[in-house]
């Protein structure tokens, strides 16, 4: 499979052929989903916290005794049905939501990502992508120049580029990522790449065992 591939300035130079070990799999919606939803239960924060009766302070001392005094027969003034008493069945930080996938599973369904990417045309390829200096500018303008405009797109760099990474990390619709930080959710989040042909070069080196 062919790719246009756009130089600095936004403009069509060529063609670049991809990979078809990366880019040419057959889709499996199956295996998609099941790691993207144990990516997201995975990164799911547990901050909802309520104290059970055991936890909250006082209650120690039964209010009243059991017979005689007409009222009804408590226990404890940290019952659940007490002002300022436990919760019954909140929510703890204890929950664990996390899911174990395997490395297999999780390089596939990135692969297969990356081929919808490819064969819906939301693979955007560029000759190059260097920056002399910090310019966030430089990257909104690219971005407005290719057919990514106004939609929201993931720069997929070779390795570690300071100059890009803190150029384009403030725009709105942009996010840069490094080949090796590549996962099936992030692809999905965005709905274009835009990756450097070095970044092609790298994720083969990377993906494909010999």
């Amino acid at each position: 499979m062919k790719v246009a591939t756009y130089d600095q300035e936004g403009k069509e130079v060529g063609q670049t052929l991809l990979p078809k070990e990366i880019f040419g799999l057959e889709v499996n919606q199956e295996l998609i989903h099941q790691v993207v939803v144990s990516q997201t239960a995975n990164r799911r924060q547990v901050s909802a916290h309520t104290k059970g009766r055991g936890q909250v302070s006082g209650g120690g001392k039964k209010p009243w005794r059991q017979k005689g005094t007409g009222r009804a027969r408590h226990g404890s003034t940290r019952s659940p049905i007490w002002r300022h008493g436990g919760i019954a069945f909140g929510p703890s930080r204890d929950r664990n939501f996390k899911k174990k996938i395997n490395r297999k599973m999780k390089r596939l369904a990135l692969l297969m990502v990356l081929s919808a990417k490819a064969k819906g045309n939301f693979l955007l390829v560029l000759e190059t992508l260097k920056l002399e200096k910090i310019k966030t500018k430089f990257i909104a303008q690219l971005l407005q120049k290719l057919p990514c405009k106004n939609e929201s797109a993931l720069i997929v760099l070779p390795g570690m580029d300071k100059n890009v990474i803190l150029a384009s990390r403030n725009l709105k619709n942009a996010k840069p990522s490094q080949v090796k930080d590549l996962n099936a959710l992030d692809l999905l989040t965005f709905k274009y790449l835009v990756m450097p042909k070095e970044s092609i070069k790298v994720l083969k080196e990377t993906m494909v065992k010999d």
